[in-house]
């Protein structure tokens, strides 16, 4: 399982007691030497004998003393950790044209209130005078209000012994709950180094954008900069990390603070640019997640804009020369928050953190939870980005003319474009662990479970087809297979794999299927493609018969292709060639790999698809992984859509037709749960809180669905079906007719679901699955009667709204 992009192993990055007999600040070239001085550590530590207590505190010293390169006194970039860091800081913000012209803005704007409320009259002879002296008071108000929110907002980091010790602690801590340490590739790093004392030369910021699956994700990163000497860049974090003592820690090691919402509060969006122009201008380091919030599911998650949109205009106004844009991948054999994960993707609302909680994490420390691999895409510049995007748009094929990009709509489309980049160069670097691996296959298969000689095997083959699509697999060295799928087991643990002994064999089975998916979706965007042809070609599979029979044609397949993945288009990354290259490469892939024969006419074009002869009598192993990866996404799709048909209104209501978001969004998740135990739903997975949002959005994008959101956050978002898309109602009785639009849409996903012997035809879903909707459905509209009506001023906002929505759609409809 070597990783095929390079002979050396990448470094373990482990704090571990060191000879002080070796040189205190080796060059990079030394971390190809790591490897094997973790090994003898393990070695050393596997069989009983532990270091003594004189080297452990021997490492104390040295790092207390700041002795070779626990020091951080000749770090790659610019000044930080000196006295008065904040001070200086917070005066460059403050200072900030745009915040001075806001902030004018602002006090102009409240005088103009005040004259019209009768508070200042013209007519009076000292009008001028008062209003300037009004004004200025304001404006010193403001003022005073921003300085408090800045220094609320920004990092603080002032203090290298403080960091030294951070370091220390935070090293001991993460590396005796992942035992085996955290591992980079020696070529990225140092190829990171070289940029880096680049971009000090040019004064510019390097900007780093991981994925986000832990709370681990910014520590680990911390620690790869100090280790490697480069300056420690300034962390965006939620301020609901922000409470008592961790707060405080976090902040002078390097986070800023940021609301999690900035609403209407233009003066905080103002003061929040101020920041990051400033901190790009003096060539700071900085890292924001491209997610936003970290991902419940283990797969990528859509870009979030916010933070993006700041640096964007930083370039785009000409206020920032360059940054250098770095994207981050960090893979682990386990993420200690996954059971917290299944918990709230159950509908369990999410806690608020707190320091006792914060500090009861440490029992997870006595776990070993595997290792830790960050890898580093290839930086590159952000002007040029945009000055390539230019050129393939206007034809302007060097600088940044401002006039072309000042319309909201060819910011948005850029915006759009840059985070999906950074999204596809993570996934270009990504790792995939064993624990992913081991999850992938428990998950794929028809049985029950799997033995260890079928276990090897099918790791082995997944292995490949990693590699084969351009994927990286954790190194281990010289390690067979078998020692480490042993070593994953023991780290996923019983809790989610168990073990059925007193066999003639041996057996494996997955114990918690939820939480399990965390690790198989970790390498589904690997074969996204692969499953969305497999999972079209189901519906005709499925169907049974000769072989003959279950042949279709390449129109039909292409069809039901892009129905899915436009369906599926804010889930996942699909490659860049486009659906007509991407369905394809993957046809004669799949040729190549013997799972279809595919019919070509007399000029060598493909007219229909057949499952092999070969893939048949293999039981159809490998066409069965690739649908079981994409199964439990279709259907919490299938379920979302289910669940609309409930919002038609009964024959005796006579409100406005609108009901809760968040009240609709849960009864999607109690009709899944219904489902699952009655038999109609095949994965309990598909009924996670974060899927269903997804599938909300994607219909609401559509068109299918109406929300409408209040100016005012005491009034919660409300939706209703849109006309075109209501089914009807049997004017006699009452129930839901399974016919129209929206049925359509709902059988046309169902026709890629897995087939069940309670789910063989549309018969089920019309009756016994249709009546359980309009259940929870006429349950929403019981609720729905006590609450008032849509207030005028919402209404004027929603179609607002809905033409913004429909200036800024470009894109194919369902």
């Amino acid at each position: 399982m070597a990783d095929p992009r390079g002979s050396s192993s990448p470094p373990n990055l482990s704090a571990r007691p060191r000879d002080p007999r070796r040189p205190s600040n080796p060059p990079p070239q030394r971390l190809h030497r790591a490897p094997l001085a973790a090994k003898r550590w393990r070695q050393r530590t596997e069989s009983g004998r532990t270091y003594g207590q004189i080297p452990f505190l021997r490492e104390v010293s040295l790092h207390v003393s700041g002795s070779g390169w626990r020091a951080y006194d000749h770090f790659i970039g610019q000044p930080i950790f000196y006295t008065g860091f904040s001070e200086n800081m917070t005066a460059a913000v403050l200072s900030t044209p745009i915040l001075q012209k806001r902030i004018s803005e602002l006090a102009e704007k409240r005088v103009g209130f005040e004259e019209k409320e009768g508070l200042l009259r013209r007519d009076d002879g000292l009008y001028a005078a008062k209003k300037s002296q009004r004004k200025a008071v304001i404006e010193n108000q403001l003022q005073e209000l921003a300085e408090k929110m800045t220094g609320e907002m920004i990092c603080k980091m002032e203090s290298r012994p403080f960091i030294r010790g951070a370091y220390y602690l935070c090293t001991q801590l993460l590396t005796r709950a992942y035992h085996q340490g955290i591992h980079v590739s020696s070529e990225e790093v140092l190829r990171l180094r070289a940029v880096a004392e680049e971009a000090e030369k040019k004064k510019q910021s390097i900007i780093f954008l991981p994925c986000h699956r832990s709370h681990v994700d910014y520590v680990s990163l911390q620690l790869i900069c100090y280790r490697l000497g480069l300056a420690l860049p300034t962390v965006v974090a939620g301020d609901n990390l922000n409470f008592p003592v961790v707060g405080s820690f976090l902040q002078h090691a390097g986070a800023m603070w940021i609301r999690r919402s900035f609403g209407d509060d233009v003066l905080y969006t103002t003061l929040v640019q101020s920041y990051i122009d400033t901190l790009l201008q003096g060539g700071f380091n900085f890292e924001c997640f491209i997610e936003g919030g970290r991902s419940r599911t283990g797969k990528l998650l859509p870009p979030k804009f916010g933070i993006l949109s700041f640096i964007l205009d930083s370039i785009l106004s000409g206020r920032v020369e360059d940054t250098i844009i770095c994207p981050v991948s960090t893979q682990y054999d386990k993420v200690i928050e996954t059971e917290g994960y299944v918990t709230e993707l159950l509908g369990v609302p999410k806690k608020k953190e707190n320091l006792a909680d914060f500090l009861s994490a440490s029992s997870l420390l006595s776990l070993k939870l595997g290792r830790v691999d960050v890898r580093f895409h290839e930086p590159w510049s952000l002007r040029e980005f945009i000055q390539e995007q230019q050129a393939r748009t206007t034809g302007i094929p060097k600088g940044v003319d401002m006039k072309s990009l000042n319309d909201q709509g060819t910011k948005q489309k850029l915006l759009r474009t840059m985070g999906y980049k950074i999204l596809s160069d993570i996934n270009a670097v990504s790792v995939v662990m064993p624990t992913a691996l081991i999850g992938t296959v428990l998950l794929t298969l028809r049985g029950r479970g799997v033995g260890m000689a079928e276990l090897i095997r099918r790791v082995e083959w997944l292995s490949e087809r990693v590699r084969a699509k351009g994927g990286r697999v954790a190194h281990f060295g010289n390690a067979q297979t078998a020692v480490v799928i042993e070593r994953g087991l023991e780290v996923l643990g019983k809790d989610l794999v168990g073990l059925v002994e007193g066999l003639p064999e041996p057996t494996y089975y997955a114990v918690d299927r939820f939480q399990l998916s965390f690790y198989r979706n970790m390498t589904i965007h690997l074969f996204i493609a692969e499953a969305l042809v497999c999972a079209s070609m189901y519906a005709r599979v499925k169907a049974g018969g000769r072989p003959e029979n279950q042949r279709i044609p390449y129109d039909e397949l292409r069809t039901q292709v892009l129905f899915l993945s436009q369906l599926f288009r804010g889930e996942f990354i699909y490659p860049t060639e486009g659906l007509a290259a991407n369905l394809d490469n993957t046809l004669k892939a799949f040729e190549a790999d013997k799972i279809v024969d595919l019919v070509r006419d007399e000029e060598g074009k493909i007219i229909a698809i057949d499952l092999s002869d070969v893939e048949r009598a293999a039981g159809r192993e490998n066409f069965d992984f690739y649908c079981f990866l994409i199964w439990p996404f279709i259907e919490a799709f299938w379920l979302g859509a289910v669940t609309l048909m409930g919002f038609v209104a009964p024959n005796t209501y006579h409100g406005d037709g609108w009901l809760d978001v968040k009240k609709c969004q849960d009864s999607a998740q109690l009709l899944g749960k219904t489902l699952y135990h009655q038999g109609d739903l095949s994965y309990f997975e598909s009924v996670n809180k974060e899927t269903l949002k997804n599938a909300w959005t994607r219909f609401e994008e559509e068109g299918i669905i109406q929300v409408a959101k209040s100016r005012t956050s005491k009034s919660p978002p409300k939706a209703k079906l849109a006309p075109e898309w209501e089914s009807k109602r049997d004017p006699t009785t009452g129930v839901l007719i399974p016919e129209g639009r929206l049925w359509d849409f709902t059988e046309k996903i169902a026709q890629s679901r897995r087939e069940g012997k309670n789910r063989r035809d549309g018969a089920t879903v019309s009756t016994r699955v249709l009546r359980l909707t309009d259940t929870i459905g006429q349950a929403l509209y019981a609720d729905s009667m006590a609450d008032a009506e849509m207030s005028e001023e919402d209404k004027v906002l929603l179609k607002k709204q809905q033409q913004k929505r429909q200036a800024m759609q470009a894109r194919a409809h369902l």
